[in-house]
C-alpha cells in the first residue's frame, strides 16, 4: 500500500477542507454527532489564529467512506487570551507556580487538533504529522492536550517517543467531559528532550 503523502494547508483551503477533516475526526473520536458542528466553528477560528499551520495526510483515490484525508494534525502560536491557552496557564501557574507556567506557556506552539482515521492508524501516519507540523517552528515549546486514559495509550506513547513530558494528567476542563493530559516538549523535537531551558 502506498504511502500517504503529507500536504500543507493554507488558511483558505484548510477551510475548504474541513468538511473531510471532520470526518477523519468523527471517526477517529467517536463523539456525538451534534458535537460536530461545535467543532466545525472552533476549527473555522483557529484558522485565523496567529502563526497557524495545518497539515493532511493523502494520497491518489478514496478511503471507505469517501475521504481521500488520511489524517490531519494543525497548530498555532499559543497567547494569552485563548480559551486552551489561559486554561492551561492557570493550572501550571498552580502547579509550579508563575516561572514553571512560562517554562512551557511564554511562547509555544500549540497543536490543537492530530487525528488519524482508525483504518490508517498504526502505520506512522499520526508521527510524520506531528513532526512535520513541528519542523521548523520559531517557537520554544510545543504543547498539546490529548485523553487521558493512562500512561500507556498509542496517543500518550507516540507524544512521549518525541520528546514530550506529562505537564498535567487526569485534568478536567470547564464544562466537564473526559480527563486529558497536558504534554508538553521544548522545539525542536528531540527523543530526551525534558523541560526546555530559559534564555
Amino acid at each position: 500500500m502506498r504511502e500517504a503523502k503529507l500536504r500543507e494547508l493554507d488558511e483558505r483551503a484548510f477551510r475548504r477542507r474541513l468538511p473531510a477533516m471532520l470526518d477523519v475526526y468523527a471517526a477517529a473520536m467517536r463523539p456525538p454527532a451534534d458535537q460536530l458542528p461545535g467543532r466545525h466553528t472552533i476549527m473555522e477560528r483557529h484558522s485565523a489564529y496567529p502563526r497557524f499551520r495545518a497539515l493532511v495526510a493523502e494520497r491518489p483515490g478514496l478511503l471507505p467512506g469517501g475521504a481521500a484525508i488520511r489524517g490531519f494534525a494543525y497548530g498555532f502560536q499559543g497567547e494569552r487570551g485563548q480559551w486552551w491557552h489561559d486554561i492551561v496557564h492557570r493550572a501550571l501557574v498552580g502547579l509550579g507556580g508563575d516561572e514553571h507556567a512560562a517554562t512551557w506557556l511564554d511562547e509555544p506552539f500549540e497543536v490543537a487538533e492530530l487525528h488519524v482515521h482508525p483504518g490508517y492508524q498504526g502505520r506512522g501516519v499520526g508521527r510524520r504529522l506531528l513532526t512535520g507540523l513541528c519542523e521548523g517552528r520559531p517557537e520554544r515549546t510545543v504543547v498539546l492536550s490529548t485523553l487521558d486514559g493512562g500512561s500507556d495509550t498509542p496517543a500518550r506513547r507516540l507524544y512521549r517517543s518525541v520528546g514530550m513530558v506529562d505537564l498535567l494528567t487526569d485534568f478536567e476542563f470547564p464544562g466537564g467531559g473526559p480527563r486529558y493530559a497536558v504534554m508538553g516538549a521544548a522545539l525542536p523535537l528531540a527523543s530526551n528532550e525534558a523541560a526546555p531551558s530559559r534564555s
